[in-house]
């Protein structure tokens, strides 16, 4: 039999297949997927450094705290120790500290009662500084009313003393007349005042700060004369008339030193030195003879 020829098909060439392309979106999700993945694996191992590092932390903490208990216990275990041995040194029994303790109740109560009894003194001594107070209150009002009066009897006084000008020409202060006045110029402590009753036989006689001598006395025409000794040198007032202020200055002094004769008699002068508050003391010397 013989085999026909017959041609065999011929085979197409492969078309070639068209394959689909992801949808963008898919991409984008995987993208997403793959960076959240590794944030939260980031993240997981973060949190796990951390735990592992506060675990670190806790655990020296508590190795630290354990080496403190087991001191503060050793403390406690000495003090115990310490405890007892004081407690058998002292000997104490709950008697004697039942007895202690009675006693310090005692003493409270006795120091509370001495405590009401020191308010009660208290308060009285307070009811009588207030009593004195009071009485102190009305004497000062009755030593103000004392001085407003002797402030109206010194300005009274000062009316009835009167002022005149100095053989110097200078203005005098208050003039007394008379022993009683000097006492009321004393009573204004304006000036220092020193009183005198000299006589021509004595001679030379001290007068507060200087020296004075009583030289001649005309009683008909109430003059006289007298010598004043002062700075080392002597001064003449002559014929001076009784009431003048005879003004003389010394060294040191702001204002005139004033001799004023309110009485004579027969080789005889009364009257007073006036000086300024705090004059300075002038150094006397021999006057100079005379009759």
């Amino acid at each position: 039999m013989s085999l026909s020829s017959t041609p065999l098909p011929q085979s197409q060439p492969d078309e070639p297949v068209e394959v689909a392309a992801l949808p963008r979106w898919v991409v984008l999700l995987f993208v997403v997927s793959f960076v959240l993945l590794a944030y939260l694996l980031f993240a997981s191992y973060a949190e796990r450094q951390a735990m592992r590092k506060g675990l670190d932390d806790a655990d020296k903490k508590s190795r630290v705290l354990g080496a403190e208990l087991e001191k503060t216990n050793a403390q406690l275990a000495d003090l115990k120790g310490q405890l007892e041995v004081t407690s058998q040194k002292l000997g104490l029994t709950q008697d004697e500290l039942a007895q202690a303790r009675a006693l310090s109740a005692t003493l409270k109560r006795q120091q509370e009662s001495n405590n009401a009894k020191l308010r009660e003194q208290i308060g009285a001594v307070e009811a009588d500084t207030s009593a004195k107070l009071g009485q102190v209150a009305t004497d000062i009002s009755g030593t103000k009313s004392d001085v407003a009066a002797t402030k109206a009897d010194l300005e009274a006084t000062k009316t009835k003393l009167q002022t005149t000008i100095g053989d110097l020409g200078v203005q005098s202060g208050l003039i007394a007349r008379n022993h009683d006045e000097v006492e009321e110029l004393k009573r204004l402590n304006q000036r220092d005042i020193y009183e005198f009753d000299i006589d021509k036989a004595q001679g030379i006689q001290h007068l507060g700060p200087i020296q004075v001598q009583l030289r001649k006395v005309d009683t008909k025409r109430y003059k006289f004369t007298m010598n004043v000794v002062a700075d080392d040198k002597t001064i003449e007032k002559k014929d001076k008339t009784v009431g003048e202020p005879v003004q003389f200055y010394v060294r040191g002094a702001h204002a005139p030193y004033e001799i004023v004769v309110f009485e004579v008699s027969k080789d005889r002068a009364k009257g007073y030195l006036s000086t300024p508050k705090g004059g300075a003391a002038p150094a006397a010397s021999k006057p100079a003879p005379g009759n």
